[in-house]
């Protein structure tokens, strides 16, 4: 019996535009925010799916807001912005 591995984890680069998204939205949605981006580079859980043209990148849900994203390679992603859904596709 084999048992599975999780998935590695990866590296994590906040843009300054996604850092001050993140400080403009009040304490306890951010942090809701960060556990759902934890969540999704620990076990690849969550709702995320790629960006049509003309936008690149991906988008993962977490709640009324969406983090835009983009994988650098096998070991890490930069965080690109975090938008309330309202605003997210502007």
């Amino acid at each position: 019996m084999t048992e599975e591995t999780p998935p590695r984890r990866i590296a994590v680069i906040w843009s300054p535009e996604a850092r001050a998204d993140l400080r403009a939205i009040n304490r306890e949605t951010a942090v809701q925010i960060l556990h759902c981006v934890d969540r999704y580079l620990a076990n690849r859980a969550g709702d995320v799916k790629q960006l049509k043209p003309p936008q690149a990148g991906y988008r993962l849900c977490c709640g009324d807001y969406r983090v835009f994203f983009d994988h650098r390679d096998h070991t890490g992603v930069t965080i690109t912005a975090v938008r309330n859904r309202r605003e997210a596709y502007r």
